[in-house]
């Protein structure tokens, strides 16, 4: 472990907030210090939380520990208490070094306040900050809003990340231009809930949602952008304006990751979703009509509470039909301080096993998926020397001696261990790759 470290865990927008973090902490001249950056969504989240601080005092004795992300914010008093945490800082703060480390860090004193949160519900705007990339990583993310206004019984989300808040627009282009400059040809917007970007300012394209203006607005300014990927979708909020991008845009990669936490009408109440099954459906559908190589991937909740074998059976089958893979399955945790925590509890055991039967239907998908593709040629987008994935996200075993970063073309022959596998390829050039 290097002097200074950052262990994230979560989601997708923590990774991106721990490279700012890391940025800041080189400009603050923090030494020996490790940052926890945590994640809420469960109990269990929060439990490997402590478990992960308690593991690092043990091999860094003499470091500083500072505990921040959404399990601090929602508790910091819980973290503060423990032995091993110095300081801890609510996700309002945690972008800016000096509330971060303290305002004398770089002068190696300590501040002396050991607890920086403040509202997040209080929060109305989002850092600005650039980053020139992200530390061993091809694919970049791009934060493009914060916070969610959604309230579903099972999530604590919003109660640690406040209402959305989206990230202006010149913002978002000149960091894609900022990645591409430094040689990333992938970037993946992400944020809470993206898809309601513009919503808090009432940005839109032609009528439709602001996300397919920020779309647009990127393929627009940076050409030179060979992919662009979206992070988790709330399927209410796709429109007309949506799909014309999907049609339209072929950097746009052909990879949608709904938000569905469950595929069975009455679930789907109890949670309070914006959706039913019959409007997921309608969003498949029309996507397979406008983009016949989209793929999609889901989240989903096994044993969420109230909920019996046959609506859980109802969900099995819509994945299965709807040919969703890419699965984000999380049998249910009881999240206290939701309204899903009053409800009557299915077994956990029961939620394990529904758990592992909604995977393997995503196994099974994605499975066929890629027996689909032998045959083909795929552009790829090499991760490491041996590793890559294609537009549609499918994962590539490659012969050796690729760079990471760059795009190859590549002839799929077969699928083994739930990767492509291949023979040989052909590099082409950025430009190439972008057209």
């Amino acid at each position: 472990m290097s002097v200074n470290d950052i262990i994230t865990l979560g989601c997708r927008l923590n990774t991106l907030e721990s490279e700012v973090m890391r940025d800041e902490m080189a400009k603050a001249g923090v030494t020996d210090a490790v940052i926890i950056n945590t994640c809420a969504v469960t109990a269990e989240a929060e439990r490997q939380a402590r478990q992960t601080i308690r593991r690092i005092k043990r091999e860094r004795p003499g470091a500083r520990i500072i505990v921040t992300g959404c399990a601090a914010q929602l508790d910091p008093a819980k973290f503060a208490a423990m032995d091993e945490v110095e300081r801890v800082v609510g996700n309002a703060e945690k972008l800016d070094g000096a509330k971060l480390f303290g305002a004398n860090a770089g002068l190696g004193q300590n501040d002396p306040t050991s607890i920086v949160v403040s509202d997040i519900n209080e929060v109305k705007e989002t850092a600005g900050h650039l980053v020139s990339g992200l530390d061993g990583r091809t694919r970049a993310f791009v934060m493009v809003q914060q916070g969610c206004d959604n309230d579903c019984t099972f999530c604590i989300i919003p109660a640690a990340r406040g209402p959305n808040r989206s990230v202006p627009l010149d913002q978002i282009v000149a960091q894609v231009k900022k990645l591409v400059a430094a040689g990333h040809l992938e970037v993946v917007l992400t944020g809470v809930d993206i898809a309601a970007y513009g919503s808090d300012t009432g940005l839109t394209d032609a009528n439709g949602t602001g996300l397919s203006a920020v779309i647009r607005a990127i393929l627009d300014a940076v050409p030179d952008l060979a992919r662009l990927r979206l992070s988790s979708l709330d399927p209410a909020r796709l429109d007309d304006q949506f799909f014309d991008v999907l049609a339209n845009e072929p950097r746009l990669m052909p990879h949608l990751h709904l938000s569905l936490q469950a595929a069975d009408d009455m679930v789907l109440k109890r949670m309070k979703r914006r959706h039913s099954v019959d409007d997921v459906r309608a969003v498949v559908e029309r996507a397979r009509a406008v983009r016949p190589d989209v793929v999609f991937g889901a989240d989903l909740i096994a044993g969420f509470p109230t909920e019996t074998d046959a609506m859980f059976a109802t969900t099995l089958s819509n994945v299965k039909d709807m040919g969703l893979h890419y699965l984000h399955v999380f049998p249910y945790s009881t999240r206290p301080g939701t309204p899903a925590e009053r409800m009557p509890q299915v077994p956990g055991d029961a939620a394990k096993r529904r758990a592992r039967m909604l995977r393997a239907a995503g196994e099974a998908n994605l499975g066929r998926h890629l027996e689909s593709m032998v045959g083909t040629s795929q552009m790829v987008l090499v991760e490491k020397s041996t590793f890559g994935r294609t537009e549609t996200f499918a994962p590539v075993q490659l012969d050796g001696g690729h760079t990471p970063g760059e795009l190859v073309r590549i002839a799929i022959v077969g699928v083994q261990g739930g990767e492509l596998t291949t023979t040989h390829s052909n590099t082409n050039s950025n430009t190439q790759a972008a057209e």
